[in-house]
């Protein structure tokens, strides 16, 4: 299993865990990132952070911080 964080640009992959705990999660989970959902992983800004990606929808920018909390495959 990998992180969204390890995903190249152009890739959809499924969320199958999210790790972390308390408020990160939760908000993790409020932007829509729920176990099940698939993510397209739009572009990857030249020095790796943030990661912008689509997922139900609609277009959101991620921390590699917090990409590396969701498990996918």
């Amino acid at each position: 299993m990998k992180t969204l964080k390890e995903v190249e640009c152009g890739k959809t992959v499924t969320v199958k865990r999210l790790s972390g705990e308390g408020p990160v999660k939760r908000r993790i989970m409020d932007m829509g990132i729920t176990k099940g959902v698939d993510i397209f992983v739009r572009k990857v800004a030249p020095l790796g952070d943030p990661i912008e990606i689509t997922v139900r929808g609609y277009e959101l920018s991620l921390r590699k911080a917090d990409a590396e909390m969701i498990t996918v495959e």
